[in-house]
């Protein structure tokens, strides 16, 4: 009965302990951390500066029918950073999922590219998010300021909830890398566009 009695008792240390179990939950290391705040931390800075003073006929110049704005760039810059950041709190609320790991083929130095194949429609533009520019650069701006105070301080287990998105499976570190992404390959557009011999000089 006393062998028994210290049994169930041991197995209950090991249970409050974490050591009755295989999985564990983790949260980053510091250097994937650090990487993603200091990506946040610059493209939010760009980005904003990017539309900064700027007139109404540059913001809305084209290079083709087909290409997008500045303004337009600003705004999908605002709604991936929302979308995206949506995706993965509605992901962080579902039970972790580290078997879904195995169907990731993007690696984490790789996703920083990954937006160089987004297009306009995938964050539906149509539907016009924000009603003018400022607009969308305050959401921007707000969002990003609360994302990167998230990613200095959380320790929720990122890599073992895993979300399916366009570009495939992609743990919750590797969305946040994905916003960084996105916001990268927005400014580079926008530098095109002030690059086009044809863009407004005021």
């Amino acid at each position: 009965m006393r062998r028994s009695k210290y049994g169930y008792l041991l197995l209950a240390l090991l249970v409050i302990t974490g050591l009755a179990g295989t999985i564990t939950s983790t949260s980053i290391t510091g250097k994937e951390r650090k990487l993603v705040a200091s990506y946040f931390k610059d493209t939010k800075s760009d980005v904003l500066k990017s539309a900064k003073g700027l007139s109404r006929a540059q913001l809305n110049f084209k290079s083709a029918a087909s290409k997008c704005s500045i303004k337009e760039c600003i705004y999908l810059a605002a709604a991936s950073e929302k979308n995206l950041w949506e995706l993965m709190q509605c992901t962080l609320e579902q039970p972790a999922n580290p078997e879904k790991r195995l169907e990731i083929r993007w690696t984490d130095e790789n996703l920083l590219q990954a937006a160089d194949n987004c297009t306009h429609e995938e964050f539906e533009l149509k539907k016009k998010p924000f009603k003018t520019i400022d607009e969308a650069l305050e959401s921007f701006r707000i969002t990003r300021a609360e994302h990167f105070k998230y990613i200095k301080g959380t320790t929720e287990d990122l890599r073992n909830h895993v979300a399916q998105t366009a570009h495939g499976w992609l743990d919750c570190y590797q969305l946040c890398l994905l916003m960084s992404s996105y916001s990268k390959h927005y400014l580079q557009q926008i530098e095109e566009i002030k690059a086009d011999p044809n863009f407004p000089s005021r």
